[in-house]
């Protein structure tokens, strides 16, 4: 079987890689000749170009020849390769309306499109995923704005580090009155926020006393969702009805908003479920909550005052307690400063790809290479033109898109 590692294509480009050049040669030892490998050449990629054929990895222009073409983001539908299968983050399956003509495109193309973000074992736990690393730099990138804000300290920006070791060295100028931090989210990406406030060295507290208790040094603590959800008829709360349906419950999250200072927001959200808090709420005096960190990044979702995406090179804007409308990051030190990037994992490619290319080694290439794989079928999105039994809801979405390209 020959793989090719693809060129990213999205704009802004992404420097992530499937696969280090290291992981590479260690898959043509471990497994000789069943694989074979191209890298497309790119010049914005983490990892040179040399860097592969440095370790025998053959660098090529047109990947053409590969059966199975991987990448990272969506492909552009320009290069979009018909009847191949191709492994990329497609971003399609919740109906992603800035998506509908790539799908459209790659049912037209016949390609075999396998999604990154359902690669799922039997228990439905996704096997291949970012999110740590989302965690660990929207974590530095809320310090980074809580710094930039009150003038205490000064970090470099996440994207700036070469690595993981130099983040960690940034990590340690940072100094803090005795604030509170709360975050929202205990999964993947909960946990690398935890890996960043484990090296700040902060003390975490239980949820209760986080409201009822003051402390003398900063402090944080990790709500699960019953921490601040609870059922309209009594208030009440039931894990398996609350994910089944969170629509019959509220949130009871400002008094956690009254006395925080920095807002961590790392966990899943159900467009059925409540918000946090709603956006009028800001204006009371009672919110004291300066700096969201919003990794979950969902316009108009679980965190109002993210109005839109930010970006690596504009990586915060202030929301106006008053007008509620976005302005300039640190315009008003009364107003609440957001960072939302939606690629959070491209600040730091390096450590990320090569944690991706572990669990893809792991996970995807046995699976790959076997006759039938169950895994890999029910994270198939298209196959011979058409949607396969796993997606056929997208039947309606994918219909209206217009063919324009």
């Amino acid at each position: 079987m020959k793989i090719g590692i693809i060129k990213e294509g999205k704009v802004p480009p992404d420097k992530r890689v499937p696969f280090t050049p290291k992981q590479l040669l260690k898959l043509k030892e471990n497994y000789g000749a069943e694989l074979e490998f191209l890298v497309q050449s790119s010049e914005i990629r983490c990892f040179q170009d040399e860097e592969y054929r440095q370790v025998g990895i053959e660098v090529v222009d047109d990947i053409g020849s590969c059966d199975v073409l991987m990448g990272i983001k969506e492909v552009p539908i320009d290069q979009l390769i018909p009847n191949k299968t191709y492994f990329f983050f497609s971003h399609t399956f919740k109906k992603q309306p800035y998506n509908r003509k790539l799908l459209k495109a790659i049912l037209e193309k016949n390609i075999e499109l396998i999604d990154y973000e359902v690669v799922k074992n039997d228990q439905g736990e996704r096997l291949v995923a970012f999110g740590r690393w989302a965690g660990i730099v929207g974590a530095y990138n809320g310090f980074w704005a809580y710094g930039k804000k009150s003038g205490l300290y000064a970090l470099k920006r996440a994207m700036a580090c070469h690595d993981r070791l130099e983040l960690n060295e940034e990590l340690q100028k940072i100094q803090l009155p005795p604030i509170k931090i709360v975050v929202t989210g205990k999964g993947r990406v909960g946990k690398g926020v935890r890996e960043v406030l484990d090296a700040i060295k902060i003390k975490e507290v239980s949820p209760h006393d986080l409201v009822h208790h003051y402390f003398d040094e900063p402090v944080f603590a990790l709500l699960s969702s019953s921490d601040y959800n609870r059922r309209k008829t009594d208030g009440g709360y039931d894990k398996n009805e609350f994910y089944t349906y969170p629509e019959k419950y509220e949130s009871h999250f400002l008094k956690f908003a009254e006395v925080s200072d920095i807002l961590i927001g790392a966990a899943f959200w159900d467009y059925r479920a409540p918000r946090l808090f709603e956006l009028e709420d800001i204006r009371s005096d009672d919110f004291n909550i300066s700096v969201i960190a919003d990794i979950t990044c969902d316009i108009d979702g679980s965190i109002p005052t993210t109005l839109k995406a930010s970006t690596p090179l504009d990586p915060v804007y202030d929301i106006d307690r008053q007008t509620l409308q976005a302005m300039p990051a640190f315009g008003k030190q009364n107003s609440i400063s957001v960072m939302a990037i939606d690629n959070l994992p491209s600040e730091l490619p390096r450590d990320a790809s090569e944690d991706f290319g572990d669990q893809l080694t792991q996970y995807v290439i046995p699976e790959l290479l076997k006759e039938t794989s169950t895994v890999l079928d029910r994270a198939t999105v298209t196959k011979e033109g058409d949607l396969t039994v796993e997606f056929i809801y997208l039947r309606d979405f994918v219909n209206d898109a217009p063919q324009d390209f």
